[in-house]
């Protein structure tokens, strides 16, 4: 496994991160897909043998089991201060008023319930999952600079949203002296790169990390195209995410893997990787072949060439991801 600064910082991340909405209770929340919890451990097991130290869940996963299998599990496997932990907030958690969104008020509540379900003093990475346009941004960046003091956070990153919108909390949180964000978790794969036009300029001006979500583009880019899964028949939010134009690509990944003999996986991962503002994919696991093809991708080295026939079919794209 190789590691990487996030960012302008010195947090050293490995360069997979396990994506954990693969892992809750499948009676919970909206993702019936999902793995229970004996069925997750021997995953977050694996990731933490290949060398991955770096782990990304949400409260809203599965209304909150994502966080209680992933932090019994790595308190049962390894050293908290071995790994870096992130999760995020933003997502309803209970009906009625201050349920979510991001004012200071549902910032405090969730980070503590967060911690407890983990089983944890501090998370590594907070995130706001998505942007509230109903809170002052000023609200929730100084909520997040508090629970950076507070110690139950040592970073705060970001989630899809606009690249004026990331820009201006960012203007904000420096005009106060408050905590800025240090990375940014967004929709980025090679059936959507629509975030190379404003927001991987900004980060890379601004120093700022990139952990894409989705690398694999829901399974699009690792089978064939008209393949169905049980995720894909379930995955309302995933349905709205590509285009039928969308499998030329798909084809040049299988191509290209089939001539390095790999899996396409490999291949879509590796794309990813050779950009310069990438520092961690995070990839989600329900199989062990998915880790072990996130952990190979890491060394697998595209030409030029190959780069080019990958990204050569893409077309623009509506903003997808956002909501």
């Amino acid at each position: 496994m190789e590691y990487a600064k996030l960012g302008a910082t010195g947090l050293e991340v490995s360069r997979v991160c396990v994506g954990c909405m693969s892992f809750g209770i499948k009676d919970r929340g909206n993702h019936a897909w999902t793995l229970e919890e004996e069925d997750s451990r021997p995953l977050i097991r694996q990731a933490l043998d290949a060398g991955i130290n770096f782990f990304d869940t949400a409260n809203v996963y599965s209304d909150g089991t994502s966080e209680e299998i992933v932090g019994r599990a790595l308190a049962d496997f390894t050293r908290r201060e071995d790994i870096v932990l992130a999760t995020k907030v933003h997502g309803r958690m209970r009906p009625g008023p201050n349920g979510g969104g991001l004012s200071r008020k549902a910032i405090m509540t969730e980070i503590d319930n967060s911690l407890r379900r983990l089983g944890t003093d501090y998370v590594d990475l907070y995130q706001i999952h998505r942007w509230d346009a109903g809170t002052p941004v000023e609200e929730t960046m100084e909520a997040l600079h508090d629970v950076v003091k507070a110690g139950k956070a040592r970073y705060i990153g970001a989630s899809s949203m606009y690249a004026w919108q990331f820009s201006k909390a960012q203007y904000v949180a420096q005009a106060h002296g408050w905590t800025k964000f240090v990375s940014m978790q967004n929709h980025y794969n090679l059936l959507y790169r629509e975030e190379e036009r404003e927001m991987l300029p900004l980060c890379a001006d601004q120093g700022v990390g990139v952990i894409p979500w989705s690398p694999l583009a829901r399974g699009r880019l690792t089978r064939e195209w008209d393949t169905v899964s049980a995720r894909s028949q379930t995955d309302e939010f995933g349905k709205t995410l590509y285009q039928e134009g969308d499998r030329h690509i798909a084809d040049a990944v299988a191509a290209v893997a089939a001539e390095r003999d790999v899996p396409r996986a490999q291949v879509a991962l590796a794309w990813l990787l050779r950009q310069p503002t990438v520092t961690a994919p995070i990839v989600g696991a329900t199989k062990a072949q998915h880790l072990d093809d996130a952990v190979a991708a890491v060394d697998l080295r595209l030409t030029d060439e190959e780069a080019k026939r990958l990204e050569e079919h893409y077309a623009p794209h509506g903003i997808a991801g956002h909501a």
